[in-house]
């Protein structure tokens, strides 16, 4: 349990929090259709990846960040990053935030990917491709089938693409093998798969490459606009808290790990360079 402590009360940034660079996707699609808001990104890289961590170590990780973000003067926390969101967000809502402050709010970016899933699938055949810690928590069936029920949804765990991503090396012909192989383990599962939800916010950057093994028929599905999107309404549903985030167009970026190796990367995610900064956990 996190007891309760003194926070900024003012209005604040909007907090955007990813295990690595994958929610900088998500952050290049809000700040493009959201613009007017001042943003805080928080990658903990130096802990990266969570896709293979347990639940308890996913959880006391995520809570750590959104405390710091909380900390930072964030009233709204987004975890752009499946595996928090599997993992860590139902523990933070219910458990930790009533004592952090009952005020402020921690979303996610599967229920915003899953309301919507069921009205792109034609055949009611859905496909997932995330990581190993996401795909275990069975996440998406479970919050599809809340929405969809009549939706039937097959996974796959693709344990290798966020290093071949981070470690820049998903454009290399030895990436092809493990894309390939992990592609055709889920479409082997349903031969009716029309949609294919992208489960990692890494994996937009693998899009031309999934096409080589993916039939044109398919959709596939990248959460940056959907969250976008969702957000929006959030907003507008929840006057209460925008009233309490601050709108100068403002970006931060804070990095757990070295910040001139963060930036070095963070460009080929977020669409353009960026600099950022230290924090210490």
């Amino acid at each position: 349990m996190v007891l309760k402590k003194e926070l900024h009360k003012g209005p604040g940034p909007i907090g955007i929090f990813d295990s690595g660079y994958g929610g900088l996707t998500i952050l290049k699609e809000i700040s493009k259709q959201l613009p007017q808001y001042d943003y805080l990104y928080l990658g903990d890289n130096a802990r990266a990846p969570y896709g293979t961590r347990s639940f308890e170590t996913v959880y006391q990780y995520t809570l750590e960040c959104v405390n710091h973000l909380f900390d930072k003067g964030c009233h709204l926390v987004i975890l752009a990053c499946n595996t928090a969101s599997a993992k860590a967000l139902r523990n933070i809502q219910q458990k930790d935030l009533p004592n952090i402050d009952p005020n402020r709010r921690v979303l996610g970016v599967i229920r915003p990917t899953t309301e919507l899933a069921g009205t792109l699938t034609k055949t009611k055949h859905v496909g997932v491709l995330g990581t190993t810690g996401t795909v275990i928590s069975n996440s998406y069936p479970i919050e599809i089938h809340k929405f969809h029920p009549d939706v039937k949804v097959f996974q796959e765990a693709c344990p290798m693409w966020v290093p071949l991503i981070e470690n820049k090396e998903f454009n290399n012909e030895g990436s092809n093998y493990f894309i390939e192989k992990n592609v055709k383990a889920l479409l082997k599962q349903s031969d009716k798969i029309d949609t294919i939800i992208l489960g990692c916010t890494h994996y937009p950057l693998l899009e031309n490459k999934l096409r080589q093994y993916i039939p044109q028929h398919i959709q596939l599905v990248s959460q940056g606009d959907i969250v976008a999107k969702g957000l929006i309404d959030y907003l507008k549903r929840h006057p209460e808290i925008e009233s309490k985030c601050i709108k100068t167009g403002k970006l931060e970026f804070y990095t757990t790990e070295t910040p001139e190796n963060f930036s070095s990367q963070a460009g080929k995610f977020f669409g353009k360079e960026i600099v950022a900064k230290h924090l210490a956990l």
